[in-house]
């Protein structure tokens, strides 16, 4: 038997069917390459796979890019959001509309953050400088949360600031929805957004922007060591900040400066720390190389103002307070040379910063130690003693013989043995 054919009354009939499939098939698929193609802002946002890669670095002089891979495609920022955080918090000390002593108050919510943190409770309070190094090194979140409803009432308020900002220094694919990084899938950014910052960070506040190469941070006797590998490994580099979370992946901006050239590179999405460090040696190196500079060979250390903050040796033109100096026994000295140098002259009290950064200034150009300024409060009056650690006890002793209202302070030891 022969199977049925369709007869010539049918033959119009099919055909018309078939070619309404054939377009449809053809809108279906044309409707999917639209969505795929072009995605939306939120779509992005929300399906950012964790090993998508960014990366740039550009002259910070001169803004050009040397390098980059996928440097506008949205990236979740992390903990590189703290460098927003810290921007407006700089300005807000320039315009005086906070200080660096003025108590930052911790609500429950800026408590409740996730890790990592402080570990602040409801009710307390820290220092603005306090929390600005908590942020630099150990990325606290419960600090950046505390200061960003110090500055914007609530959090909510002030990454609504935070993203004000961003978009008027031209970081325009960058969204925030706090001051931490904390995971939220409308928190986003791209690597040419955060080098733009960086930029700015830099440039606008030179002072300030030390801040990102303190090495670790002293918080409640504890040292606290900045999370940045790469401030102790790379030729030059003196800042900026890691990130990570799950959705990011690891996440890296660094700053160095080799043959007067300085150069901000960026990493999103890396997939481990050791891959991240790694790939911005390269990018920076291949930086270098387009400009015909070579890394400096050596590492020139920058060194602790009593574990806060750092500033080369022989130069401390802003000389940054010590934590919670009235509260703590007097740090040890960071340095132990041999020999003894543990000792400590302290060159006097004053009630003018400035006047203790001066004295703390002159002593470093004469003599060989590591400078401290400490801020603490004497019957409700706040004085500042400027002290240098880590001598011999000849040097101390021969450098106040020739200065009057010189003291000398004996290693920590001695003084409990007493």
């Amino acid at each position: 038997m022969q199977p049925n054919r369709p007869t010539k009354g049918d033959q119009p009939k099919n055909a018309l069917k078939s070619m309404i499939r054939i377009r449809l098939l053809a809108c279906v698929v044309a409707a999917s390459l639209c969505v795929f193609s072009r995605p939306t802002t939120a779509q992005a946002s929300t399906q950012l796979p964790s090993d998508h890669f960014s990366s740039i670095v550009i002259d910070a002089a001169t803004g050009q890019v040397l390098s980059s891979v996928n440097p506008d495609a949205e990236r979740y920022p992390a903990s590189l959001t703290k460098m927003m955080t810290l921007y407006l918090a700089f300005e807000a000390l320039r315009d005086h509309r906070i200080t660096d002593d003025e108590r930052v108050p911790v609500s429950p919510h800026a408590a409740s953050q996730a890790p990592s943190k402080l570990g602040l409770v409801p009710g307390s309070n820290i220092t603005v400088r306090q929390a600005m190094l908590a942020l630099v090194t150990k990325s606290a979140n419960d600090a950046a949360c505390a200061l960003g409803e110090l500055m914007g009432g609530s959090e909510e308020h002030f990454a609504q600031m935070m993203t004000l900002r961003a978009h008027a220094l031209g970081m325009t694919r960058t969204y925030f929805r706090n001051a931490s990084g904390l995971p939220d899938s409308g928190q986003v950014t791209t690597a040419a957004d955060l080098a733009l910052l960086a930029r700015h960070l830099v440039r606008d506040f030179p002072d300030q922007y030390r801040l990102f190469s303190t090495p670790s941070f002293v918080w409640r006797g504890q040292m606290i060591a900045n999370h940045d590998h790469l401030l102790k490994s790379y030729p030059g580099a003196d800042g900026m900040k890691t990130g990570y979370t799950d959705a990011a992946g690891h996440n890296l901006v660094t700053s160095a400066v080799n043959g007067n050239v300085r150069l901000i590179g960026v990493i999103l999405g890396a997939p481990s720390n050791p891959a991240r460090d790694s790939r911005m040696v390269a990018i920076l190196n291949d930086g270098y190389a387009k400009l015909n500079i070579a890394p400096s060979a050596v590492h020139e250390p920058t060194v602790a103002i009593a574990a806060n903050t750092t500033k080369p040796r022989h130069h401390f033109p802003h000389l940054i307070a010590s934590a919670e100096a009235a509260s703590l026994p007097a740090s040890p000295p960071r340095h132990t040379r041999s020999g003894g140098a543990n000792w400590t002259i302290q060159l006097g009290s004053f009630t003018n910063e400035s006047n203790a950064v001066r004295a703390a200034n002159q002593a470093a150009r004469k003599i060989d130690g590591d400078p401290r300024i400490e801020r603490v409060s004497v019957r409700g009056h706040i004085i500042y003693r400027a002290k240098i650690n880590g001598l011999h006890q000849n040097d101390a002793t021969a450098y106040c013989h020739r200065h009057s209202g010189c003291a000398i302070i004996p290693p920590l030891n001695r003084v409990a043995s007493r």
